[in-house]
């Protein structure tokens, strides 16, 4: 069987189960790449309001993590984690397609093969 494109570990299915309940009408997490930053991308999560056709869902935890085609290439095999260190929290992306990531952390380059699908 093939691991999912993306899995949550239990803090961060955690988080989002408290960010889902406080949201109306959302139908899970949204999980994405955006071309940016110093390395060429940089992941973006939000509400998932609806699905296209184009979409993957994902179910990880019990929670549904949807993607879009272009990105699921850059994403398949991640595992996001929730991490809080002191005053700092946030998620925390383990992608085995990142080949490095810039200094700053915001984003990163991925390995040959891997780029996100465009238009």
């Amino acid at each position: 069987m093939e691991k999912p494109a993306i899995t949550l570990t239990e803090n961060a299915a955690d988080h989002v189960r408290r960010f889902l309940d406080q949201q109306t009408g959302g139908v899970g997490l949204r999980v994405a790449v955006k071309p940016t930053g110093c390395s060429g991308y940089q992941y973006v999560v939000n509400l998932a309001k609806d699905t296209s056709e184009s979409d993957k869902v994902i179910i990880s935890r019990g929670i549904n993590l949807v993607v879009d085609d272009q990105s699921y290439p850059v994403l398949k095999g991640t595992e996001m984690d929730y991490i809080k260190e002191g005053l700092t929290e946030g998620f925390r992306f383990y992608n085995p397609n990142v080949e490095q990531t810039c200094g700053c952390g915001e984003s990163f380059s991925i390995k040959p093969g891997k780029q996100a699908q465009t238009g």
